[in-house]
C-alpha cells in the first residue's frame, strides 16, 4: 500500500460539557497539527497517488473553515464536544468528499483509505482513519 501524507495547522476555542472535562468546560484554546494521510494500492500514470499540491490545497481549504474560530459559534457543532477526535472525523469526512470529487487529482480515484491525525502536543494525539465507501 502506498501512502501520501500532507500537514498543516489550525487554531480553535471551544468548551467542553460533562464534568469529566474539568476546566476544559470554560473556553479555552488548542492548537493543532493537522495531518492527512492517504492510502492507495497503485499509483496513477505519472506515478503519483495523489496531487500533493491538490491535496494541501484541500487540506487547507477544509480548515479555513475552522481555524482562528471558536467552534461553539459554529452553527453544524451545535450540541457537540468538539474534541481532537471528534475534530479527526470532521475533518476525515470533508477529505472524502474531496477525493469522490476528484479534487486531489487522477491519482486519488484508486484511495482506498485516509487518516487524519491532530497532534495536540509532542504528547498527545488522535486520529480517524476509514476506508472510503
Amino acid at each position: 500500500m502506498f501512502s501520501l501524507t500532507v500537514a498543516d495547522h489550525i487554531m480553535v476555542a471551544h468548551s467542553f460539557r460533562g464534568e469529566e472535562f474539568g476546566p476544559a468546560q470554560r473556553v479555552h484554546g488548542a492548537t493543532f497539527v493537522v495531518e492527512a494521510e492517504f492510502r492507495a494500492p497503485k499509483l496513477d500514470d505519472a506515478n503519483l497517488l495523489v496531487d500533493i499540491a491538490a491535496a494541501r490545497v484541500e487540506l487547507r481549504r477544509i480548515l479555513d473553515a475552522i481555524d482562528y474560530r471558536n467552534l461553539d459559534d459554529e452553527p453544524r457543532f451545535t450540541g457537540q464536544n468538539t474534541s481532537t477526535e471528534f475534530l479527526c472525523h470532521h475533518i476525515h469526512g470533508a477529505l472524502a468528499e474531496a477525493v469522490r470529487h476528484g479534487r486531489l487529482g487522477a491519482g486519488g480515484k484508486a484511495v482506498r483509505s485516509i487518516k487524519v491525525l491532530l497532534r495536540e502536543s509532542p504528547l498527545a494525539w488522535a486520529s480517524y482513519e476509514a476506508d472510503l465507501a
